[in-house]
């Protein structure tokens, strides 16, 4: 684990460390830098410091014995009397990952309220062990009930490599559970990859969507990581039903939790875009806000559904619940077709997993051209009325 020093004997209070800095991360106090919490340790300051009065302390981490922590888990989560989907997207990804470690499985947890039943169910998708706990303690979410369940699980089996969905369930427990262990935690990776030697490669967008990072844990484990519905594809479900359910007792932490519920109000469902297999959407390209009544159209001519890029939501002419990408939601639909989207990284990291993408843009040097698989350099409000003029057509 490395940090920044600064040798205040040395330093004259030139300033050049501040003006430096790519993150803003050093403050002038009393004529003398100090970091504040923005600070990534890059190491620009140390090298620019005319004084040599900044220094890059690097601290050894002691390593975990990796052959003691084996296997995959994936955090199933019950929401709405069903299996969310997501745990089953991150089955089919944690059997992929199992190849390139022989001996590594599958391995899933329940947590909750009757949630017995369903661990039938996933033992059609190929998962070796299905651990359970199940009380009445664990009708509703409780963040530190919820952790005591999944860290004493851990504990028994401890897996390599922890994966979670990204709903809102999965985004307060991930956090919690990597604290207690002392490791690190990715958010919303977009793809994963496991090495022969069990470090898991986490990849994910930084800086707002313009690099992709790759992250590895190599001193600690388990290895958490958070993944979207929609990123990865499904395990297949078979008729054969194998893996063994392991009903856990439930720990003391559970039965001590000062959280109690005082009402529950549930949330009316709602459509959304994540779920649609055909999808049209509109991006930066659209002129004025009754052109989305068009995209609309044709949406509904194609039985599908529409979506937005960021400007458009920024423009408020819709919702987020309407936008795709980092900041939006993450699509997988069989046909997707944009009209005047451009394609940065912050968009295309939410649909580039679409079966079919289908780009219109009068820009040939649009980024959305890389990811598509048939593309139409023409203005869109040519394209877009003549697409909707034909099948009305077709359909008369």
């Amino acid at each position: 684990m490395a940090q920044i020093a600064v040798i205040e004997r040395k330093c004259t209070g030139c300033g050049l460390c501040v003006n430096n800095c790519p993150f803003g991360a050093i403050d002038m106090v009393n004529g003398k830098p100090e970091l504040n919490a923005a600070c990534k340790v890059c190491g620009i300051c140390v090298k620019n410091c005319p004084e040599k009065a900044i220094l890059k302390l690097e601290t050894k981490v002691k390593s975990v014995d990796k052959s003691k922590w084996n296997d995959i888990l994936v955090y199933a989560e019950v929401s709405g009397g069903r299996l969310h989907p997501v745990a089953i997207e991150l089955i089919g990804k944690a059997q992929e990952m199992c190849k390139s470690v022989p001996g590594f499985k599958v391995k899933a947890i329940l947590v909750g309220d009757g949630v017995a039943p369903y661990a039938e169910e996933l033992r059609h998708y190929g998962v070796s062990e299905i651990a359970v706990y199940d009380a009445s303690e664990l009708s509703y979410y409780r963040a530190d009930a919820y952790a005591a369940c999944v860290e004493d699980y851990i504990k028994y089996a401890k897996p390599s490599v922890v994966l979670v969905g990204a709903t809102a369930l999965g985004r307060s427990l991930a956090p919690r559970l990597s604290t207690r262990f002392h490791t690190g935690l990715t958010a919303d990776c977009t793809t994963l990859i496991l090495r022969d030697t069990t470090d898991l490669v986490q990849i994910r967008p930084a800086f707002g969507g313009n690099i992709m990072a790759q992250i590895v844990t190599l001193n600690t484990r388990p290895q958490f990581a958070t993944v979207r519905y929609k990123v990865m594809s499904p395990a297949q479900r078979t008729e054969e039903a194998a893996g063994d359910i392991l009903i856990r007792r439930i720990p003391k932490g559970v039965h001590e939790s000062p959280v109690s519920c005082v009402s529950v109000v549930p949330v009316p469902p709602k459509k959304s875009i994540s779920d649609a297999e055909v999808l049209v959407v509109g991006g930066r390209g659209l002129q004025k806000e009754s052109d989305l009544d068009m995209i609309r159209e044709l949406a509904s001519l194609l039985g599908g559904d529409w979506a937005v890029t960021r400007p458009i939501v920024e423009k408020g002419w819709t919702t987020n619940e309407r936008q795709i990408g980092l900041s939006g939601r993450t699509v997988r639909p069989r046909l997707i077709i944009t009209f005047g989207v451009s394609g940065a990284i912050q968009f295309t990291a939410g649909m580039n997993a679409s079966e079919h993408i289908v780009a219109i843009n009068n820009d040939k040097t649009a980024p959305i051209f890389d990811v598509a698989h048939i593309g139409i350099v023409d203005d869109l409000y040519q394209v877009l009325p003549q697409l909707i003029e034909k099948l009305k057509e077709a359909q008369a």
